[in-house]
């Protein structure tokens, strides 16, 4: 996959796209990455991409010229170009599920008091990260090429932990432990000692609802359960059960 990043400040990328995951990838060659200034696309001597917005108002806008031929001059047959906006479409699970399909993404990172508007029409599609109002898109931009590339087939180490992750199913994960067997006066759950991986399967997955039912219950009342789940909420509801 190829990422192309139109951005006022490239230098806030380059330790987190050299780093852990993302690391990773680049040298998998799964994924490349390049940074575009978007001042270079300035036509002026003061490299000058915001001007004032037509009929007063706080803030500046940034230039539809310059960042159209940014977008312009990165696009290509095929190419994707997403607007990270605190006007756009949540970012969800399943809307990661479907950009990994995309060969050539290009965001946008917005800045100052926004765009001119007739930007959105060199763009695909715009993406928040949630309800509230950041500096500039760099930051939703990072969390988002992170979302997507440990999504990328041959990326993590085991394909299976892409699978079983919090979201993916509209479940919570499963809570887990590791060595020492007893801290404090808290013990692993005897279950994950036992070597009986279908009895563990089943305790993971009872733990999934249950955890997903007390931290988002939103998530629990979107999904359709399966006849396992349903049984095993049963056992849940009369056993009483509180916690994890």
């Amino acid at each position: 996959m190829q990422i192309d990043i139109l951005t006022l400040f490239p230098e806030m990328f380059p330790s987190v796209l050299s780093t852990s995951i993302l690391k990773r990838a680049h040298e998998k060659g799964l994924i490349s990455t390049n940074l575009v200034n978007i001042r270079d696309y300035a036509t002026n001597k003061h490299a000058q991409v915001d001007d004032y917005p037509y009929g007063g108002g706080a803030g500046m806008l940034l230039k539809v010229d310059i960042v159209g031929a940014a977008i312009m001059d990165i696009k290509q047959p095929g190419s994707h170009v997403i607007y990270m906006s605190p006007q756009g479409e949540t970012l969800r699970q399943k809307k990661l599920e479907k950009l990994i399909s995309k060969q050539h993404l290009v965001i946008l990172c917005g800045h100052y008091e926004g765009i001119d508007e007739r930007i959105l029409s060199y763009v695909d599609e715009e993406i928040s990260i949630g309800d509230y109002v950041l500096t500039g898109g760099e930051i939703p931009a990072m969390v988002m090429i992170d979302a997507i590339v440990r999504l990328l087939p041959g990326v993590l180490g085991q394909e299976a932990s892409s699978v079983e992750e919090s979201f993916t199913s509209s479940l919570l994960e499963y809570p887990q432990y590791t060595r020492p067997a007893a801290f404090e006066d808290q013990e692993v759950p005897a279950v994950l000692t036992s070597g009986n991986h279908e009895e563990i399967r089943l305790w993971r997955k009872k733990q999934s609802l249950l955890k997903t039912l007390l931290k988002r219950p939103d998530l629990f009342l979107k999904r359709s359960f399966s006849a396992e789940e349903k049984g095993l909420l049963l056992e849940l509801l009369f056993s009483g059960e509180k916690n994890c």
